[in-house]
Order: C-alpha cells, then sequence, then structure tokens
C-alpha cells in the first residue's frame, strides 16, 4: 500500500495518468481504524462537520485512515489541478471509488494536507464517526446529531436532514431519507 501512495503522489503532479492507475481496485485493509467517534475539542482534533469521516487531525492528513473505513473494494484516483489562487502551481485532487460513491480530497502542493471536500456515500461500506451511516434509523440519526451540541444547526424535511456548521465556513452533512432510514450522506467541505 505504500508503494501505491507514493505511486499515487508522483502521479498526480503530472497530466498523464499512469498505466497502473485508474480502474484496478484495491482491496480493503485488514487494520481495524481507531475509534474516532468521540472528538474532544482538543486543537488536535476536527469537528464532526469538520471530517466527518476521521476527528485526528494526524489521521485526517493520512489515506491510510480513509481507506480502513472503507469495507468495499475501491480505487484510488490523482488528479493534477491548478492551484485556486496562483497559477503556476499545481495541486492535486484525490478521489476513492468505491461502487456508486466516493470521496474527493483537494490537496494544496505547499502545505500537502489532504483537504476533505465532498463525500457521497450511497452504500454501508463506510460508516461515519458516531456510527453515522446509510441505512440508520431516522430517530438514532437525529439523537445522535443532537448530541454534537450548540454548534450545529439541523434542519429536517420529509426526504433529509441536514446537519450544518452555525458559523464559520459553510459545510453540511446531508442525510437522504426512503422509510425512515438513512439511504444516501453527502458531505460538502468548504476548501479555499
Amino acid at each position: 500500500m505504500l508503494l501505491l501512495l507514493i505511486q499515487t503522489l508522483a502521479s498526480a503532479c503530472t497530466d498523464k495518468p499512469s498505466e497502473e492507475e485508474g480502474d484496478t481496485p484495491l482491496a480493503r485493509h485488514d487494520a481495524v481504524a481507531s475509534d474516532t467517534a468521540s472528538a474532544g475539542s482538543s486543537a488536535a482534533t476536527h469537528d464532526l462537520l469538520g471530517n466527518p469521516l476521521v476527528a485526528d487531525l494526524q489521521q485526517s492528513n493520512d489515506l491510510n485512515a480513509y481507506f480502513d473505513r472503507i469495507d468495499a473494494n475501491f480505487t484510488v484516483d490523482a488528479d493534477a489541478i491548478e492551484n485556486r489562487h496562483t497559477p503556476g502551481i499545481t495541486d492535486s485532487i484525490y478521489t476513492i471509488r468505491f461502487g456508486d460513491s466516493f470521496i474527493e480530497f483537494y490537496v494544496p502542493s505547499q502545505s500537502g494536507h489532504l483537504m476533505l471536500q465532498v463525500a457521497d456515500i450511497r452504500s454501508a461500506d463506510v460508516t461515519l464517526r458516531n456510527n453515522l451511516r446509510v441505512g440508520m434509523p431516522q430517530a438514532e440519526l437525529l439523537s445522535s446529531l443532537k448530541r454534537q451540541g450548540d454548534d450545529i444547526r439541523i434542519t429536517q424535511t420529509p426526504q433529509q436532514i441536514i446537519a450544518s456548521a452555525r458559523e464559520g465556513a459553510p459545510v453540511s452533512l446531508h442525510f437522504f431519507l426512503q422509510k425512515g432510514k438513512v439511504s444516501r450522506i453527502l458531505y460538502e467541505g468548504y476548501v479555499d
């Protein structure tokens, strides 16, 4: 896996994908990810809307921490893009794909930090922090979101529940509902 990560990082700086990159699925790691359900207010953690997959800042900058959360075969794509603010600087977009789902990161070349920008989860192959997952009952979801405190605004319609930030960057978690259960989770982060 380390070889794949190095190859992916190296190919992210070119416009031409390597022959190995692309549609070859990767097997899920056997390692068990550490429990990230409880993120305290420490500066070394993300709140739920900062990163709904992993809380620990060190883990959030390691693709393996995300691979460990996926209970399915997946592929990783790396695409080079021009920096949003400085022409001539090349940044990267990493996309982990599994089934109809994907997780996407923006990676500025200057910092190299993985910045979660979108996650579209359409199956139970991924469990978010606090055991949030596709297939969970609506009542359990609401209870879990309410335990997050006053920093999260909860908006509810018959078709979805939205958890969004009360202040700061416009980030949100959309939980789409069918027959009283979560059928899809869409995370929209803020990356600038």
